[in-house]
């Protein structure tokens, strides 16, 4: 007979890794990135976010291997569609998604007309990628959440399958750092938090 799991147990090394996360540039990744059961984990975690009527209003779009220079050609043929490119241009679009081993594409699935209202489902997306980011972290990678001009450009949502109500939240680039994290600034508790 199979044990239940057990629920919120205390794990105080999670404060520690929340204390310590830190985006790496996509830039500034390399490989390898995470193995296929280490992306199921990231992705099983990232399912499991806050989510109000139990709605899933996200999903994922892996890209791995070929597909990352694939997603480039569909770049560069979406921008040609609708201005003029340089080579140069051509070449950054190519390799945009290539700069890390994993990216996962995070969609936002709105749904209309139902008592839920849109800005929870939208913030259940967002929680989606900063879990993603927070497991990617736990398994020693690092993670960056970008959204860049092709998250935004219709032809690129329409060529990615995008329904009517459907957005990218963003794209999480997974790898290791190629540099040393530094920490960055960070706010002053006393500055944006008040008491009622």
């Amino acid at each position: 007979m199979d044990t239940p799991p057990l629920f919120n147990r205390p794990a105080p090394g999670t404060i520690a890794l929340l204390l310590t996360r830190r985006s790496g540039s996509a830039k500034a990744m390399t490989g390898p990135g995470p193995t296929p059961a280490e992306l199921e984990t990231i992705l099983r975690a990232a399912s499991r976010v806050p989510d109000h009527g139990k709605l899933f209003p996200w999903r994922f779009i892996v890209f791995e291997g070929e597909a990352r220079a694939r997603m480039g050609e569909l770049l560069v043929d979406c921008l040609k569609q609708s201005e003029t490119v340089t080579p140069e241009r051509a070449s950054l679009e190519a390799g945009r998604f290539l700069r890390a081993p994993l990216v996962v594409g995070v969609v936002s699935r709105v749904r209309e007309a139902i008592p839920i209202p849109e800005w929870e489902q939208q913030l259940s997306a967002g929680a989606a990628c900063q879990t993603m980011l927070i497991a990617a972290h736990a398994l020693g990678y690092v993670a960056n959440w970008l959204t860049e001009w092709c998250a935004y450009h219709p032809l690129v949502q329409e060529r990615l399958g995008l329904k009517p109500g459907e957005r990218i939240a963003g794209f999480i680039y997974i790898g290791k750092s190629a540099v040393a994290l530094e920490e960055r600034p960070r706010p002053d508790l006393a500055r944006i938090v008040t008491r009622f």
